[in-house]
């Protein structure tokens, strides 16, 4: 079991010491560590950090699950913002922004995805103050007021149902107090970065008390659009929240938030790592590109805007009836997301992207918990969740423009007991009713025709096969609609969960919990091509013109009269029609990058999923002393089945057969062809992916001395059917991976050496591998290790707390380095790397260290300087094909050194 409950790191060479010691008092092999909380440590530094990863409170050395916690502290003093920089305190997870502000990815042990597409639930579930966040831009606000995030590793559906196959991220923040107080806050660093938050709290009336908190977040972008002379990937955000704490009694209280967020940032920097054949014709067009990757300059024919209002409001009640808890938390939500993007990249008008989306959430959560004194408690609960969200486009030679809008409706109910007998137990359920809407359209930019031209090799290349096709000069890629999608899902989803604990001896625990859950999807996909080319089959426009053209033979337009040819006539013209020495159609195919699909439901397809898993877990666990606890632990996980919710969205194999060069006049039978729903260039494969079912055998130790603590988790952990989702170079492929495994280990340790000195060090260690992946979009990956997964994952820490006497002012000094192993970002792209042979694959390590001091009075002023990457280290974060460039490879840039300084005032 690991804990990170202070993220302190420091230089390279301070890791290596630290290290050593965990070494020599803690056990052979790499350690880590955390600090102590002094907001959260119990008295003589007890270190008695409560957490509720089990949905009860517990101390963290008694919860035998593995969890990271990092404190409000430690979240101030290291400048953590948002979750984005929490990846360097905890070595188990990554968070990965792309594209957008809004576009982020959270990963716990090499596992998570579902950041592109509203079609796909997250592995890694998101709760801030008990409350889902369904989509991860509506969990990038900044972190203000927080009193502690969780991280717990590994499959938690028994607790947090489908969404949580992965891991869980828990954010909890600081209830009202009694007391009044509160906090201002200015910072001003580089790029003219200016943060100001503050907080307030205090007593309404005797059993009433408010707080009001807000932050303000501005930097100039460290990135330049060079020929629009703009700046990008800058911060440009805002938060406020209310909060009231109501307690009639002392066995009832209600908790009332609101709060409202708003993202304003053009946003991101794209580099070119691999300038491709197509570059020439970017320049043609008079665009431009520029290959060196860090130098944070790019071009664009537009400034990419990214608008994000993330608000809603929740109540939670807890009511203790003797030894049981019920807890009723009800929240409504909305998340609105605008994005208008350049997507391929260039100052060449190319592909645009836009997106407008919207998500509307409530949810209502009930839970009765008990505290006998008895053997056995329990937890009951229910959760109903209401989500909402709106639009998402992309396009430049293209242009894209989505409008999505998601509805959910949650419910749980759940009942705990405390008791003293040698049984307690958690019973709860849970409702999930969620409704998606999208609307999107791609629109064809004014270079894309030239730009198209000039890769074909002729810049009259689409007029003489106007001409010969019999469409309209100057209508293919010409300025306009290119394609209109609408898409609709709905998901409805129930469980019944539960845990007992039975205690037969002082401090021997064995646990057991279920999961049963039922997911129904009903979805319907619909879309208009207006591309003229990408509506014509090049094979079957061969055989039409060759048959027209030949005397002897009748006139072919439709695959029947295809059909009815003589079998050695349908073998020579279907020969002639897929050789590109007779069929010179054949050298535009790339060019047909966006056609039509099946429209859903259909007479094949009913649009519908139905998935029904029963998860369990297991454990036991062992207090061995009051400073050592021992616990052991199998698990399942489940996430239900996902829908690819984009234009990309094809039938699966076997419904439907295409012929060669996706004609479909030599398809074989099948039941869409056989049914006469056919649409020209169809294809196969991507229309959604199955569930996902994961496991996970855990042994760990929690153990905490004075001046010392250690914990150790060794895991072996395996998802099934895991939800791969790809970005191709012109859209995503979802599909599911066989088998994918990991198996290693997570330490801690924290070190005291004398008072106000505190040493830790962190790490996670995987060794993960497809154990069967035969259809992946790079080829056969079965046995390979997936890309992006780094063997080691450090993060290290120095705190030093000086004391000047009895006056009550001290300085605390912080030091932290975060540390990733040298890994290959990916298995390779689709276009460079399979479809072009190229056998480059890009490799990725950070190295960060960061720094901060605070100088704190008595009278509670606080004057400080912190850095972020103080010594500039430069890492790729990830890698994809150029949008419509086929050999570009385009990748994001790490952010640069920040620093500045602050003041701060507690009151």
């Amino acid at each position: 079991m690991r804990s990170t409950i202070t993220g302190i790191a420091g230089a390279y060479r301070f890791t290596l010491l630290a290290g050593a010691a965990t070494f020599a008092l803690a056990m052979p092999g790499t350690a880590f560590a955390q600090e102590q909380d002094p907001e959260v440590e119990a008295p003589e530094s007890s270190n008695v950090i409560i957490v509720t990863a089990s949905k009860r409170e517990q101390t963290l050395q008694e919860t035998p699950i593995s969890v990271s916690v990092t404190s409000g502290e430690t979240l101030e003093n290291a400048q953590i913002r948002d979750v984005l920089d929490l990846q360097t305190v905890t070595p188990s997870l990554r968070v990965s922004q792309l594209q957008s502000a809004s576009a982020t990815t959270f990963i716990i042990r090499g596992f998570g995805n579902g950041d592109n597409n509203f079609g796909i639930e997250p592995s890694v579930g998101v709760f801030i103050d008990g409350v889902f966040r369904s989509r991860s831009a509506a969990a990038l606000s900044d972190l203000n007021m927080v009193s502690r995030i969780e991280v717990l590793n590994g499959p938690q559906s028994t607790l947090f149902g489908k969404n949580a196959s992965a891991g869980v991220i828990s954010v909890v923040t600081k209830e009202p107090e009694y007391e009044f107080g509160g906090v201002v806050e200015a910072s001003y660093g580089n790029y003219n970065a200016m943060v100001v938050r503050g907080e307030v709290t205090g007593p309404i009336t005797d059993n009433i008390a408010f707080s009001l908190d807000g932050s303000y977040n501005k930097r100039d972008g460290y990135a330049r659009i060079v020929n629009l002379d703009e700046e990008l990937s800058d911060r440009n955000r805002w938060s406020a929240r209310g909060q009231l704490l109501i307690e009639p009694s002392t066995d009832f209280k209600i908790r009332i938030i609101g709060d409202y967020g708003r993202i304003d940032e053009v946003c991101c920097q794209v580099s070119t790592l691999v300038a491709g054949p197509s570059a020439p014709a970017v320049f043609a067009v008079g665009g431009a590109l520029d290959t060196n990757f860090f130098s944070y300059n790019t071009f664009l024919s537009q400034v990419p805007r990214n608008t994000v209002d993330n608000y809603g409001g929740s109540i939670q009640a807890d009511w203790n009836v003797g030894n049981l808890t019920v807890t009723s938390i009800t929240a409504y939500r909305e998340l609105k997301n605008f994005l208008d993007q350049d997507v391929d990249f260039t100052s060449a008008d190319v592909v645009t992207e836009t997106r407008d989306q919207k998500v509307d959430t409530f949810t209502q959560e009930l839970r009765i918990a008990s505290d006998f004194d008895g053997p056995i408690n329990f937890l009951l609960g229910g959760f109903y969740f209401l989500d909402q969200d709106v639009d998402f486009t992309s396009a430049d030679v293209v242009t894209e423009t989505r409008d999505q809008k998601v509805d959910t409706f949650t419910q749980e109910l759940r009942i705990a007991s405390d008791f003293d007998g040698p049984i307690n137990f958690l019973l709860g359920g849970f409702y999930f009713d969620e409704s998606i809407s999208q609307d999107s359209r791609l629109t064809t930019g004014a270079d894309t025709r030239a730009f198209f031209s000039l890769l074909a090799g002729n810049p009259l290349v689409f007029n003489g096969v106007e001409q010969g096709l019999g469409l309209p000069q100057n209508s293919i890629f010409s300025p306009g609609p290119l394609t209109a999608e609408q898409f609709a899902m709905d998901n409805k989803s129930w469980s019944v969960f539960g845990t007992v604990d039975f205690e037969p001896a002082d401090g021997l625990v064995f646990t057991a919990g279920f999961n049963y859950t039922d997911d129904k999807k009903d979805f319907a996909l619909a879309q208009q091509s207006f591309d003229e080319l990408a509506n014509i089959n090049l094979v079957d426009a061969f055989i039409t013109g060759a048959t027209r053209a030949n005397p002897n033979l009748p006139d072919v337009f439709t695959r029947a009269q295809f059909q009815a040819l003589p079998g050695a006539v349908q073998q020579q013209l279907l020969a002639a029609a897929t050789n590109p020495a007779t069929n010179p159609l054949l050298g535009l195919t790339p060019f047909q990058f966006q056609p039509p699909f099946l429209n859903l439901p259909n007479a094949v397809e009913p649009g519908r999923t139905q998935d029904d898993q029963f998860t369990y877990l297991l454990r036991a666990a062992y207090e061995v002393s009051n400073e050592v606890n021992l616990y052991a632990s199998y698990a399942t996980g489940f996430k239900a089945s996902s829908i690819n919710l984009s234009r990309d969205s094809r039938p699966a194999f076997g419904d439907y057969i295409p012929g060669p060069g996706r004609s479909s006049f030599a398809a074989p039978a099948s039941p869409i062809t056989n049914g006469g729903l056919g649409v020209a260039n169809l294809g196969t494969g991507s229309r959604f992916a199955g569930p996902e079912k994961a496991q996970v055998y855990e042994i760990g130790m929690k153990a905490q001395w004075d001046g010392f603590g250690f914990n150790l988790a060794l895991f072996d952990q395996t998802i099934k059917g895991f939800q791969s989702f790809l970005f191709t170079g012109t859209g995503f492929q979802l599909n599911n991976a066989g088998e994918q495994s990991v198996r290693g280990f997570e330490v801690d340790a924290t070190i005291n050496p004398t008072d106000g000195l505190v040493f830790t060090f962190a790490a996670t260690h995987l060794d993960p591998k497809f154990n069967s992946f035969d259809e992946s979009p790079v080829g056969n990956l079965t046995g390979a290790r997936p890309g992006g997964i780094p063997a080691w994952s450090i993060a290290t820490s120095a705190t030093y707390t000086l004391e000047f006497g009895d006056s009550g002012n001290s300085l605390v000094t912080r030091l932290d380095y975060a540390h990733e192993s040298n890994v290959a970002i990916n298995n390779g792209l689709p276009t460079f790397n399979a479809a072009l042979r190229n056998t480059r694959i890009f490799q990725r390590e950070t190295n960060l260290v960061n720094a901060s001091m605070t100088f704190k009075l008595e009278n509670g002023l606080e004057i400080g300087a912190w850095a972020r990457n103080l010594l500039d280290d430069q890492y790729i974060i990830t890698v994809f094909d150029g949008v419509a460039q086929a050999g570009t490879v385009s990748g994001y840039p790490s952010q640069p050194r920040t620093y500045g300084g602050l003041v701060r005032f507690r009151f």
